[in-house]
């Protein structure tokens, strides 16, 4: 055996191929470059031209190594050569498959001892098949396109051996060159068989693909091709009917145009640009901008509006039905409305005076105009104030009084003025902006145009979004709106704008200016518990799925929901709390535990957990050093302890509790008024020097600021200092000067109402805030006693529980021990 082994050994030039397989039984035109294959071949020239065909394991190596070459190659003569400048193109032809068994030499090129590989066949009816399914493979793959040299599909159809059919079709396979390679490794006839199916089967599915594809393209383009023919036939047509130029889409949209009775300026504009487009041709990419942009306008509401009648009884009624509260804001809505319904009656007899006027002059060869005035809208409302109290929907209410179309936008981050203005029609994909999108989405010149969070709104490179807005929201400009996309003017005087904000401090003045500001104070508890008992169960019964014979909620129960479990100025968060209290009860419901339950304050807990809110109480006993001030916070009032502590130091003033800049300067004009009285008060003249004076404010967590506690921390520091107590059932709130004089503040209502809820008997407030008491709730002013002052002396009378010493009776130098207080609720 080995003897016949070491026959089958010989030796041969090698030739490194970089990305190719030669199969046996196949011929191929190969170029060689580099040194080592031209002496190959040149060595092969000088015996029997057979070579050794070896493809690279990796191609872009220029000069490989033995190693870099696969052991399995082929066994090729060189039949023909043709030399040119420094390369060869050699046809060559395979002739078995063969293994490197070792390499005899690497310079000047590659030789080898090789062996033979012959093909492991039995010819079985599963080669058969396998033959005749890649036979008929290979005729589809023929007829979908697939590229094979003419002589190459003969000799692979003209009945060649299962070995050889394997290695011509191996040839023309299109795959890589690895795939190949594991081809020409293969030994199994079948195995080989098998997998040039699989690969010749994908290759005719994708062929499938492309020629899907290649079949859509060819109809659309058809397609292209017969329109263009019969449009050019249809113009030949119209040209001979005098119709040259109108095509149904042109005629089309020159009816609408006339149907939407624009102005006569807008008219002419859109009929240029028709003119325009019936010259262009469809493939003509503006087509489109100007197809859009005639749209934009005859879709516009150039003269429909809906019915301005106005009538302020039913409107009162609308808003009294989905709002409760808020009564000064809507009387001045309803006075609004009337001056709306005035104006409008007026305009109307002013229009028909003119026309009469007109055909007057017509009889006698005059001409005149009549239009109508511009400017309707009055005003700008401006609806300030925080979360939750109703600014969105009380516009909703408005709408439906009017028998108008609602729009609302939000202006919440918008930073683009284009956002307003809309786009110019020379970027692609322009666009009007959002207002004149408001009008075409309501359909009518005369909707109800919501503005929401209008102090929202950022300014950066792309421009100022609230100068934009100058023009729309001036009654003596938008009757001529100008828009960058529509490039004609709009007439938006018939709008009713409403804007809202939380806060006016971030509008720009110029835009404040034109907006008439109604500002939405907090709900009263008093208030919430109405809205919640008469409108926000029924709506949340009907979200849950439920009805009142599942649920029901008691009075004392919302009362400390409200109190407790909720700490805002609107109602969205007692909203929440209502909701769920009712998912709860929904799933109870569906489980079958409950029919119904009543929900009262000993099962608040089990619904909605722990309190989240303590109620800040009146103090129980009359303290040193501590009085009781009355703040305001968006979420409502509340009232506020000051502490002070004497403690011995150089005369320093620690301020705590989170205090803001006017408060703190609050502290130090308190101060200052006290050393300036010190005999009046009792108090040595230097009692301040050896003393150092704490000021705290409880909740050191929130921030607190302003001026209208400054008599409450006056009233304080006295109390320390005399050791004179405040009364537990007296509250005050003010801002003092320096000489004492107590000044008017704000939020009065909301104050009382907090000081009402913690118990406190006698509320001192600065004589000029007296007019303010009218829009406290009755049920309020009648538990509660009032005392109007002027000066600091008048509060002290009152919060003080001894009268002040008088200026003979000079407390000694002395300094007291800290004196603290505790913070109830």
């Amino acid at each position: 055996m080995s003897t016949i082994m070491q026959s089958n050994i010989r030796t041969y030039p090698v030739i490194p191929i970089r990305d190719g397989v030669v199969f046996p039984n196949t011929e191929i035109v190969l170029t060689f470059g580099r040194p080592k294959s031209l002496s190959a071949i040149e060595a092969s020239n000088s015996t029997d031209r057979m070579v050794v065909l070896s493809m690279q394991k990796t191609p872009h190596i220029q000069d490989p190594l033995p190693t870099d070459l696969f052991n399995v190659g082929t066994l090729a003569r060189i039949e023909r050569l043709l030399k040119t400048d420094g390369e060869i193109n050699a046809l060559v032809k395979g002739l078995s498959r063969i293994e490197i068994i070792s390499y005899e030499g690497t310079d000047p090129y590659f030789s080898a001892k090789i062996i033979d590989l012959p093909d492991e066949a039995v010819q079985t009816d599963e080669i058969t098949a396998l033959v005749n399914h890649i036979s008929n493979e290979l005729k589809k793959a023929v007829n979908l396109g697939k590229s094979v040299d003419f002589l190459s599909y003969m000799n692979i159809m003209a009945g060649l051996s299962p070995s050889e059919f394997a290695n011509h079709v191996s040839a023309i396979l299109d795959i890589k060159p690895v795939e190949k390679q594991l081809l020409l490794e293969s030994r199994n006839v079948k195995d080989r068989l098998a997998k040039i199916a699989d690969y010749l089967t994908h290759e005719v599915k994708i062929l499938e693909i492309e020629r899907k594809i290649a079949s859509k393209t060819q109809e659309k383009f058809d397609k292209s091709v017969k329109e263009a023919v019969l449009r050019e036939r249809l113009k030949t047509i119209e040209k001979e009917l005098g119709e040259e130029g109108e095509t149904k889409e042109i005629r089309e949209l020159l009816d609408k145009i006339k149907k939407s009775a624009m102005p006569a300026d807008v008219e002419e504009k859109a009929k240029k640009e028709l003119k325009r487009l019936a010259q262009m041709s469809n493939f003509n990419p503006e087509a489109s901008y100007v197809r859009t942009y005639l749209d934009w306008l005859v879709e516009l509401p150039w003269s429909v509006s809906t019915s301005n009648d106005v009538d302020t009884t039913i409107a009162a009624k609308s808003l009294d039905a989905d709002h409760y509260g808020l009564k000064k804001m809507k009387e001045r809505i309803l006075e609004y409305l009337a001056v709306m319904k005035l104006k409008h009656a007026v305009e109307q007899e002013r229009v028909k005076a003119k026309e009469t006027e007109a055909k007057e002059k017509v009889a006698v060869n005059t001409t005149s105009d009549v239009k109508p005035r511009k400017g309707n809208t009055p005003t700008i409302l401006c609806f300030v104030g925080p979360p939750g109290v109703g600014k969105t929907s009380i516009g909703r209410s408005i709408a439906k009084a009017l028998g108008r179309k609602f729009v609302k936008i939000s202006l919440g981050g918008i930073r683009d003025e284009a956002e307003i203005r809309g786009h110019r029609r020379t970027y692609v994909g322009a666009l009007p902006g959002r207002i004149i999108q408001g009008i075409k989405q309501a359909g009518s010149k005369n909707p109800v145009f919501m503005l929401d969070e209008i102090d929202k709104v950022g300014t950066d490179f792309r421009g100022d979004p609230t100068a934009a807005l100058l023009e729309a929201l001036d009654p003596e400009q938008n009757h001529a709106f100008s828009d960058h996309y529509l490039e004609v003017p709009f007439d938006l005087s018939d709008v009713m704008f409403i804007t809202t904000c939380n806060v006016l401090d971030t509008i720009p003045p110029a835009l404040r200016d034109r907006l008439e500001v109604i500002h939405f104070p907090g709900y009263t508890e008093e208030e919430k518990f109405h809205i919640v008992r008469d409108f926000l169960i029924e709506k949340q019964l009907e979200t849950h799925g439920l009805t009142a014979a599942n649920v029901q909620i008691t009075e004392s129960a919302l009362h400390i929901i409200i109190r407790k479990y909720t700490r805002e100025a609107g109602v969205r968060n007692l909203e929440r709390e209502v909701a769920t209290i009712f998912r709860k009860i929904a799933r109870e419901v569906v489980e079958g535990k409950k029919k119904k339950q009543i929900v009262s304050t000993s099962l608040l807990q089990k619904y909605l957990g722990p309190a989240k809110f303590t109620a800040s109480l009146a103090e129980k006993k009359d303290e040193i050093g501590m009085s009781t001030g009355l703040a305001w916070t968006e979420a409502g009032g509340d009232i506020l302890f000051l502490e002070v502590a004497l403690m011995k130091g150089k005369g320093s003033l620690l301020l705590t509790g989170q205090l803001g800049e006017v408060m703190q300067e609050s502290c130090k004009a308190a101060m200052s008024y006290i050393r300036a009285k010190a005999q009046d008060f009792g108090l040595a003249e230097k009692f301040y020097q050896n003393l150092d004076v704490h000021v705290h404010v409880p909740e050191g967590a929130v921030p607190k600021d302003g001026p209208s506690a400054g008599i409450a921390i006056t009233t304080a520091l006295v109390s320390a200092l005399t050791k004179n107590p405040v009364k537990k059932d007296v509250a005050m709130t003010g801002e003092i000067t320096l000489r004492g004089r107590v000044l008017e503040i704000g939020g009065v209502k909301e104050k009382m109402i907090a000081a009402h809820r913690a118990g406190i008997k006698t509320i001192i407030l600065p004589k000029n805030n007296k007019k303010d008491l009218e829009d406290i709730p009755k049920s309020v002013l009648k538990d509660l006693k009032f005392v109007f002052v002027e000066h600091m002396d008048q509060v002290l009378k009152v919060a003080l529980v001894n009268p002040l010493q008088s200026e003979e009776e000079v407390i000694p130098h002395t300094v007291p021990q800290p004196l603290t207080a505790q913070l109830h609720s």
